[in-house]
């Protein structure tokens, strides 16, 4: 578990999965996503992030907080990539956090969180980050926390027809201090 003055990052549990799916499951929140989807997909989701724990030590976590426990989002550390594209095997780390705490800080103090837990605790050289050209709060966000765009590294997600306008990735790195 990871704690920071207002936060706290902790793995997933099968009782999350309803109040994740409600949480990021609005138009807004799925904005860059394609649109609410059905639960299935989010839990889909949390059963990754769930494996990814128990295979890795870290996952992209739950984000609640800590002075109510409230979920407020998703922020971590995953081994992401795509086979077939420039980024198949990086650390990605990622974030969801729910339109309540937008504008508060919560998404910076939660990725900064987690690449000082990154830095911490594992030997990878750097960290990677991918969105939708159109996610400015994202990519914004990238850069706020120091990272760069490696428009070298862009990519077409596997999970998106060809010219689906959310399949185009932009990517955005950060090396190790």
């Amino acid at each position: 578990m990871i704690e920071t003055a207002r936060l706290r990052l902790r793995p997933w549990r099968e009782a999350d999965k309803p109040g994740f799916h409600a949480l990021v499951n609005t138009p807004r929140m799925m904005e860059h996503f394609g649109g609410p989807a059905p639960r299935a997909r989010h839990d889909l989701i949390l059963d990754r992030q769930m494996a990814q724990q128990a295979r890795h030590g870290h996952c992209m976590w739950a984000v609640e907080i800590a002075a109510t426990g409230e979920l407020a989002g998703i922020c971590g550390l995953r081994i992401g990539g795509h086979p077939g594209t420039p980024v198949p095997e990086e650390l990605e780390i990622g974030w969801r956090i729910g339109e309540a705490w937008w504008g508060q800080g919560i998404a910076r103090e939660a990725a900064q969180a987690s690449l000082g837990w990154g830095w911490a605790n594992t030997a990878w050289p750097r960290i990677a980050a991918w969105t939708v050209t159109g996610n400015r709060r994202s990519w914004g966000l990238m850069e706020r926390i120091g990272m760069r765009r490696r428009a070298d590294l862009d990519f077409r997600h596997p999970d998106f027809a060809p010219g689906d306008p959310f399949g185009a990735m932009i990517v955005y790195t950060i090396e190790r201090p």
